[in-house]
């Protein structure tokens, strides 16, 4: 098979092998059209960048219970898995693992988000969001979300 370089292609070659990490995360829409994002906090990995809110997704859970449970492990929210609108997902490889984003759109949830973990939280509107520092995983859904928004 033929490698990145070989093919004028960008990318990183050589990184399968990885462990795979699934992630889900959130891209709730208010009613002004704003996304809300949220700073990683002092003392974890990439501490500072923005991100949309989520996680893990554990084994024998489904993304979308995984987005659920962490919107109320993170923001104190509630919502269901029938709010959820698959709305993008991306592919990175870090040193350690290879990320994959599974992102969810959603207007609807009951209480309002709060930061829970120590992170700061800011509502922008899309244009916005290209202007922000964010992992290197979160940036290709930015061009995925502005397109269905």
């Amino acid at each position: 098979m033929a490698e990145a370089g070989d093919l004028g292609c960008p990318g990183a070659a050589g990184t399968a092998g990885l462990p795979l990490l699934l992630v889900a995360c959130g891209v709730l829409v208010d009613g002004e059209g704003r996304v809300l994002v949220t700073e990683r906090p002092e003392g974890r990995e990439m501490a500072g960048l923005w991100e949309f809110p989520g996680g893990k997704v554990e084994p024998g859970e489904s993304p979308e219970a995984a987005l659920v449970r962490e919107l109320a492990e993170e923001l104190g929210i509630q919502t269901a898995e029938s709010c959820l609108a698959p709305c993008g997902f991306a592919s990175h490889a870090y040193d350690r693992a290879r990320v994959v984003l599974l992102a969810f759109a959603l207007r609807k949830w009951q209480g309002v988000p709060a930061a829970r973990e120590g992170q700061r939280l800011q509502w922008l509107p899309v244009p916005a969001l290209f202007r922000l520092a964010m992992p290197p995983a979160d940036r290709p859904l930015l061009g995925q979300i502005a397109a269905i928004l």
